[in-house]
């Protein structure tokens, strides 16, 4: 027996529905703020990854698959989808499109992690990226599409959000919490004593109940912001409140890569445990430069689809289930069945949905298999159909019956 990889789950067919939901009102949510749907291989060069995301960070220390292809190249299954799409937009020459620059993607990502409820080494993202746009009110539109997105699936969440300015303001900030946490290095996890020296921003993204109190009293770097980024900041705000989007400044939101300048946002919820985070994202612009490109500012999230089920499932969110069987037919002999499968295919040509028995079943185990799938009715074709040319359709919810033309059957359904 071949088992499923730790940290990877099957999506069965009686559930895949679910996602299928979600997904297209991701699609239809992001049509409405003109967004396109770009795809990026599912695994790049792990430079790619080291520059973009940044090698002091978790995700490329300890949590990413990468591995040696057979020319010996290191290759890396993309651990999250804003470097891929950065990449695409250099090599591509994308800056040459009309900006801003506005594409969706819809991805499984892998990182190399302990699996946790909601939390798996392969899980699913829908993310936005936007390209070529430097004021807050791409900020803010970025946040309402997430916003309306979550409204749509019928979620509550709250709104947080933070700017981590731009490296000017963010080395003196450095320097502030060099000087906070010198003191306090024996109270950090290991983790976060490296961190000290390297990316002491980072401490504050940790999630170990010891680093969390000591990180309670440590500087705000809203303090520490330059006037053009305390402006930015100062816009954002006014255009959440201008869209009724309520909204929590939080100084701990710092995110967890090194692309991130400005604005930063979470959406979270108390439904989850302590997996409360539904989606989050923010601005980068420096990234694109960072990897090789023309200078150009970046906005966008990721919102996890796992994590999206689990909060519906926990709010008692009902999700619309795909329509049934509109019309079974069961057959008793092989010219019925002949005649069934004519009338079967015709059906599903125009649009309605049927269906026949593949596995030899009597008439009455034809109907326990019709209940079985919810058909809405069941129509018998035997001999004797055949030669008067109507058979008896039978409605599954109260049992009635009535005939139709055998002929007349496709077009019947087709228009009722």
């Amino acid at each position: 027996m071949i088992n499923i990889p730790k940290g990877t789950k099957d999506v069965l067919p009686d559930e895949s529905y679910k996602w299928q939901y979600i997904e297209k009102t991701a699609r239809e949510v992001a049509s409405l703020y003109s967004l396109n749907e770009i795809r990026t291989p599912t695994f790049e060069h792990t430079e790619l990854f080291l520059r973009g995301v940044g090698e002091t960070t978790d995700v490329v220390n300890k949590e990413m698959y990468t591995f040696l292809d057979k020319g010996e190249r290191s290759m890396t299954l993309k651990p999250e989808g804003t470097a891929g799409v950065a990449r695409s937009f250099i090599e591509n020459g994308l800056f040459n499109r009309a900006m801003p620059l506005k594409m969706y993607y819809i991805t499984p990502v892998f990182r190399y992690e302990n699996p946790q409820k909601g939390r798996l080494r392969e899980h699913h993202q829908f993310g936005v990226e936007i390209y070529g746009g430097e004021g807050a009110d791409v900020d803010a539109e970025v946040i309402g599409l997430a916003k309306n997105l979550l409204n749509r699936l019928g979620l509550k969440v709250r709104l947080y959000i933070n700017s981590m300015g731009c490296p000017t303001c963010r080395k003196e900030y450095n320097a502030a919490l060099k000087g906070y946490f010198s003191d306090k290095l024996d109270g950090l996890c290991p983790t976060c004593r490296e961190r000290y020296s390297k990316n002491p921003l980072r401490i504050l993204d940790c999630k170990e109940d010891t680093c969390k109190k000591l990180c309670k009293d440590a500087p705000k770097i809203t303090d520490y912001l330059c006037d053009d980024c305390k402006a930015h900041f100062e816009r954002l705000k006014t255009l959440l409140k201008i869209s009724d989007i309520d909204y929590e400044v939080n100084p701990f939101i710092v995110r967890g890569l090194d692309y991130y300048t400005r604005t930063v946002f979470e959406f979270v919820t108390d439904s989850l445990g302590s997996q409360g985070t539904v989606c989050g994202g923010g601005r980068y612009d420096n990234l694109i430069e960072s990897l090789g490109g023309n200078p150009t500012s970046g906005v966008g999230f990721g919102m996890g689809i796992e994590r999206v089920l689990m909060l519906m499932e926990a709010e008692g969110v009902e999700i619309p289930k795909p329509e049934p069987v509109k019309l079974f037919i069961a057959t008793m002999g092989e010219a019925a069945y002949n005649k069934a499968f004519e009338i079967v295919t015709a059906l599903r040509r125009a649009g309605v949905k049927a269906e026949i028995d593949h596995l030899g079943r009597g008439v009455k185990a034809q109907f326990k298999y019709a209940d079985k799938i919810s058909a809405e009715y069941v129509a018998t074709i035997g001999d004797n159909e055949l030669i008067e040319g109507h058979l008896k359709v039978k409605r599954m919810s109260d049992g009635s019956v009535f005939d139709v033309a055998t002929d007349e059957l496709s077009a019947y359904f087709a228009e009722n």
